[in-house]
């Protein structure tokens, strides 16, 4: 009878451990809701997702095409993220209504993050540790080789080049946020005195300084894709138009992705960045953790892996993403001059006057 019990006792006890075993194996998960319009960036998260399995955390990368619809969920309640990649209007209006941790503090290796790349201001806003930066956007166009020589174009020459070549010129459709930095970009060259754009919309006189702009845009939008009455839903969209010879212009916030998609043989081998103006509209994209979160330490920990030098090597790398890294480790690709992005306000009032005239 002893030995029964003992055997019993045995068993039990390596239940037990089987148990606890298995419920430790269980994986922590963490939906990283995030930009899915570009194959590159969704390989590369797939990759991320196999480094992390082994720190036992499930990364889920939950793809969106706006990640303002993602911003109005977590406002109201509603949203499952533990991790969202945001900057500009979307981290405004998060921060605005207290739905982020203050995790920037808690991220290690944040000390390694470049001190040179302004990552402290988003839009006008302080971050406050509300976000953390992982990559760097540069606003820029695709061309193919032979319809351009130059590295930039005025305002005046790329509406001199829709007339010449009708039909073969877009952008994406506002509030699409490539769409609404291409109007930035021509804003930046069309205004004399740009220093406006880092000012609320509301300490400026918004009609007389906006006069030439609107006007610029009427004349342009007849000599476009589809004579200005459509435009491409998405940057995907456009790249494969360009891809595809329809377009003479693609959008990218990426300054190396040219060389990437090229080559990955997606766009011609002779397409090349080329500016707007005399400087690429520059800032970074970022990290943040909502205050919903089921899971916010796991997702902090997936914060210091993106920041690791592993996977900003990863992402910088030409064959890949290409995406530029933030972390003093790892050597910082050639950038384009850069222009500061403007206030957030004016990111509002682009996207209602242009719905408004134009819709």
């Amino acid at each position: 009878m002893k030995t029964i019990r003992g055997l019993v006792a045995i068993l039990a006890l390596a239940a037990g451990v089987l148990a606890t075993n298995a419920t430790q194996a269980q994986p922590v998960p963490v939906n990283f809701y995030a930009w899915g319009g570009q194959p590159a960036i969704n390989d590369y998260l797939r990759w991320a997702e196999r480094e992390l399995e082994a720190e036992g955390i499930a990364l889920q990368h939950v793809k969106v095409a706006d990640i303002a619809e993602v911003v109005k969920q977590l406002t109201s309640g509603r949203s499952n993220a533990d991790l969202i990649w945001i900057n500009g209007e979307n981290f405004h209006a998060l921060k605005r209504t207290d739905a982020l941790l203050a995790v920037a503090e808690k991220v290690k290796g944040i000390e390694h993050v470049r001190t040179d790349i302004g990552w402290q201001i988003d839009f006008g806003e302080s971050v406050d540790g509300l976000e953390v930066p992982w990559g760097i956007g540069q606003f820029h166009l695709f061309m193919c080789g032979t319809c351009v020589t130059q590295s930039s174009l005025s305002a005046q020459q790329l509406l001199n080049y829709a007339k010449a070549n009708p039909g073969r010129i877009s952008y994406p459709r506002p509030p699409e946020f490539h769409g609404t930095t291409f109007l930035k970009m021509l804003a930046l060259d069309l205004v004399a005195d740009t220093g406006v754009f880092q000012k609320r919309t509301s300490a400026v006189d918004v009609e007389s300084v906006m006069r030439p702009f609107w006007a610029y845009l009427e004349q342009l939008h007849p000599h476009l894709w589809q004579q200005g009455e459509a435009f491409p839903a998405s940057a995907a969209e456009q790249l494969n138009l360009f891809a595809n010879a329809q377009l003479h212009n693609a959008v990218s916030f990426n300054p190396n992705e040219v060389l990437t998609l090229a080559n990955q043989g997606r766009i011609p081998a002779t397409s090349k960045a080329v500016m707007i103006g005399d400087a690429a509209i520059t800032n970074s994209h970022y990290l943040a953790v909502p205050r919903s979160a089921v899971n916010p330490e796991a997702a902090i920990k997936v914060i210091e892996f993106l920041l690791s030098e592993k996977a900003q090597r990863k992402k910088a790398d030409l064959q890949g993403w290409g995406d530029p890294a933030v972390i003093q480790q790892v050597e910082q690709a050639t950038l384009l001059p850069a222009a500061n992005d403007f206030h957030v306000t004016w990111h509002n009032y682009l996207e209602k006057q242009w719905a408004a005239r134009f819709h």
